[in-house]
């Protein structure tokens, strides 16, 4: 089960620490975009999500206090749902559908992040292939 779950983390990390890397070297076009869905500080915003994705993303990743990690990861993907991607307030049909499709993957990536959560806290150091154990228990 161990090189399962490390698969698994190693394929759920990609698509974070890639992002986190567009918000670093794309800072001012992420901007852009976060300041045209209304988000205050929208630099800021964008380098302090970035920090969020690549932290977390690295250690769900490394198995480094990986419970805390998936949490961060949720820190990010709830907010960036509802205002990243907020389909209902399109009015065009396709941009509903491109933004619906981001508003249901930021979802579904923060149930698999909260699944993630309570695997590790529920395993604690019985789950191999991790350089800590979890940080939260639920035993």
């Amino acid at each position: 089960m161990d090189i399962l779950v490390l698969i698994g983390r190693i394929l759920f990390s990609v698509i974070f620490l890639s992002s986190a890397v567009g918000h670093f070297t794309q800072t001012k076009q992420m901007a852009g975009y976060a300041r045209s869905r209304g988000v205050p500080s929208p630099e800021l915003a964008t380098v302090a999500s970035g920090v969020l994705l690549a932290v977390g993303g690295l250690m769900v990743l490394l198995g480094i206090w990986p419970d805390l990690g998936a949490l961060l990861l949720v820190l990010f993907l709830l907010p960036s749902a509802v205002l990243m991607h907020a389909f209902w307030k399109e009015s065009d049909a396709g941009s509903r559908q491109a933004e619906m499709l981001h508003f249901n993957k930021d979802i579904s990536l923060a149930g698999a992040a909260l699944a993630l959560f309570a695997l590790f806290a529920y395993a604690g150091s019985d789950l191999g292939l991790t350089l800590t154990g979890p940080l939260f228990s639920m035993n």
